[in-house]
Protein backbone atom coordinates (compact mmCIF):
# COMPACT_ATOMS: atom_id res chain seq x y z
CA UNK A 1 0.00 0.00 0.00
CA UNK A 2 1.27 3.45 -0.87
CA UNK A 3 -0.66 5.36 1.77
CA UNK A 4 -0.22 5.06 5.54
CA UNK A 5 -2.70 2.78 7.29
CA UNK A 6 -5.55 4.45 9.10
CA UNK A 7 -6.47 3.10 12.52
CA UNK A 8 -9.53 1.11 11.36
CA UNK A 9 -7.46 -0.60 8.65
CA UNK A 10 -4.68 -1.38 11.11
CA UNK A 11 -7.24 -2.87 13.50
CA UNK A 12 -8.76 -5.02 10.74
CA UNK A 13 -5.32 -6.44 9.95
CA UNK A 14 -4.65 -6.98 13.66
CA UNK A 15 -7.97 -8.79 14.08
CA UNK A 16 -7.13 -11.10 11.18
CA UNK A 17 -3.72 -11.96 12.63
CA UNK A 18 -5.29 -14.44 15.05
CA UNK A 19 -7.62 -16.31 12.69
CA UNK A 20 -9.85 -15.87 9.63
CA UNK A 21 -13.02 -13.91 10.39
CA UNK A 22 -16.24 -12.95 8.61
CA UNK A 23 -17.63 -9.42 8.51
CA UNK A 24 -19.58 -9.44 11.77
CA UNK A 25 -16.65 -11.12 13.53
CA UNK A 26 -14.33 -8.38 12.26
CA UNK A 27 -16.68 -5.62 13.40
CA UNK A 28 -16.83 -7.18 16.86
CA UNK A 29 -13.10 -7.86 17.13
CA UNK A 30 -12.15 -4.32 16.02
CA UNK A 31 -14.45 -2.94 18.71
CA UNK A 32 -12.82 -5.18 21.33
CA UNK A 33 -9.27 -4.34 20.19
CA UNK A 34 -10.02 -0.61 20.33
CA UNK A 35 -11.86 -0.80 23.67
CA UNK A 36 -14.99 0.41 21.89
CA UNK A 37 -13.38 3.52 20.37
CA UNK A 38 -13.68 2.26 16.78
CA UNK A 39 -17.06 1.05 15.55
CA UNK A 40 -16.96 -0.13 11.96
CA UNK A 41 -20.04 0.17 9.81
CA UNK A 42 -20.48 -2.49 7.13
CA UNK A 43 -19.79 -0.07 4.26
CA UNK A 44 -16.55 1.06 5.88
CA UNK A 45 -15.49 -2.50 6.65
CA UNK A 46 -16.14 -3.92 3.20
CA UNK A 47 -14.57 -0.91 1.47
CA UNK A 48 -11.44 -1.42 3.56
CA UNK A 49 -11.46 -5.17 2.90
CA UNK A 50 -11.75 -4.56 -0.86
CA UNK A 51 -8.73 -2.24 -0.71
CA UNK A 52 -6.76 -4.72 1.40
CA UNK A 53 -7.57 -7.57 -1.00
CA UNK A 54 -6.56 -5.38 -3.98
CA UNK A 55 -3.30 -4.51 -2.18
CA UNK A 56 -2.57 -8.20 -1.60
CA UNK A 57 -2.64 -7.95 2.20
CA UNK A 58 -5.86 -9.93 2.75
CA UNK A 59 -7.31 -12.96 0.96
CA UNK A 60 -10.73 -14.55 0.98
CA UNK A 61 -10.34 -17.66 3.12
CA UNK A 62 -13.66 -19.37 2.39
CA UNK A 63 -17.37 -18.79 1.87
CA UNK A 64 -20.35 -20.54 3.41
CA UNK A 65 -24.10 -20.08 3.38
CA UNK A 66 -25.70 -19.61 6.80
CA UNK A 67 -29.48 -19.22 7.02
CA UNK A 68 -29.58 -18.30 3.32
CA UNK A 69 -26.89 -15.61 3.63
CA UNK A 70 -23.41 -15.80 2.16
CA UNK A 71 -20.75 -15.53 4.86
CA UNK A 72 -17.27 -14.74 3.53
CA UNK A 73 -14.25 -15.26 5.75
CA UNK A 74 -11.07 -13.24 5.29
CA UNK A 75 -7.50 -14.01 6.33
CA UNK A 76 -4.16 -12.29 6.13
CA UNK A 77 -2.22 -13.06 2.99
CA UNK A 78 1.48 -13.98 3.24
CA UNK A 79 2.27 -10.30 2.54
CA UNK A 80 -0.23 -9.14 5.17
Amino acid sequence: MDTPLREPTFLILTALAAAPLHGYGLIHEVSVLSDGRVTLRPGTLYGALDRLVDAGLVDVDREEVVDGWLRRYYRLSPDG
